[in-house]
């Protein structure tokens, strides 16, 4: 049976962890809150510009004279890049396991039909393990910021993906990241980044359970249902000036980035939500165990005066 001591060491070493958790949890809620604030702030946009992005597909599908690398579907799939975004330290649950999990089934999809190699862009340190636990191929690394605030920021990242992409180093782009719902709530996502499908049925980032008519607006919804349309058969028209491929090479590149910065903010929002519920758990634990040491160390310490005064009466006994 351990002393008194050793129970009131154990309680100090358990009371020391719990400031740590503490202090972090308060770290992880101020950093949680400027990046929900970021994430609100842009989500809008950043859905708006997807669906400009779809639409611009369906319409150089229709027509050739607004078709365009980065909406052009390639008929055969030779690699596919995936752009990995984890955090840079643990303690903060599930979080990299769920991602990381996520993207190596979606890969495994690709793989079992058609045996497909892929290449990993990891942001983050802690994606270096789909190196260490699947052997996937690492092709960059990137630092990763625990709060972004420029899209200036992840211009490296995108810029890469896309020259890789055009220069058939790969034929299909992912971004992997996990999307925030609630400080309670986080899902992994895989979402297809290039090229630009709207066949894909990609959900929208950020968005869950909202309106598939995001981006819409009410009269064109009005034009659309009064003439019985389905989204395949209702288009889009767009002007271009001063011409259609001068205008998409110098939109569509940045729709894509700003895609890959919302990401990241989803990402570093998610992150710093689970952090901070992992470390309120584990205070929650050392309260817990703190308490359930107290009694014990009660019930030692009555045990122990309990004995002392029997000791002391058998003493006085014996001398009378």
């Amino acid at each position: 049976m351990p002393s008194t001591k050793d129970i009131q060491r154990r309680i100090k070493s358990i009371g020391n962890t719990k400031k740590i958790t503490k202090a972090m949890e308060m770290v992880a809620a101020a950093k949680m809150r400027k990046a929900i604030e970021e994430v609100l702030r842009t989500r809008t946009y950043a859905n708006l510009s997807w669906v400009t992005v779809l639409n611009l597909s369906k319409v150089a599908k229709q027509n050739r004279e607004h078709s365009h690398p980065l909406l052009r579907k390639r008929k055969i799939i030779n690699r596919v890049g995936v752009i990995l975004i984890t955090s840079n330290r643990g303690l903060c649950g599930g979080y990299n396991s769920a991602i990381i999990e996520k993207a190596h089934k979606s890969i495994k999809k690709y793989q079992e039909k058609k045996n497909i190699p892929a290449d990993f862009i990891i942001v983050g340190k802690k994606g270096e393990s789909v190196y260490k636990y699947f052997g996937y191929n690492i092709a960059a690394e990137f630092p990763k910021a625990d709060i972004i605030n420029q899209v200036s920021e992840i211009t490296p990242i995108s810029q890469m993906v896309i020259s890789d992409y055009l220069s058939g180093k790969y034929d299909k782009i992912m971004v992997a990241y996990t999307d925030f719902v609630s400080p309670m709530k986080q899902i992994p996502r895989v979402k297809q980044l290039l090229p630009v499908d709207i066949s894909a049925h990609d959900e929208y980032l950020g968005i869950v359970g909202e309106s598939e008519h995001l981006g819409t607006s009410k009269k064109f919804i009005a034009e659309k249902e009064a003439k019985h349309l389905s989204d395949e058969q209702f288009s889009y028209e767009y002007t271009f000036e001063p011409s259609p491929r001068e205008v998409l090479d110098e939109m569509v590149p940045r729709l894509i980035e700003v895609q890959l910065y919302q990401a990241m903010l989803e990402a570093n929002a998610s992150e710093h939500s689970a952090r901070m519920a992992s470390m309120r758990q584990a205070t929650d634990a050392a309260n817990d165990m703190v308490d359930e040491l107290t009694l014990y160390y009660n019930k030692a310490r009555q045990s122990s005066i309990t004995a002392e005064i029997a000791e002391i009466t058998a003493g006085v006994n014996a001398l009378k």
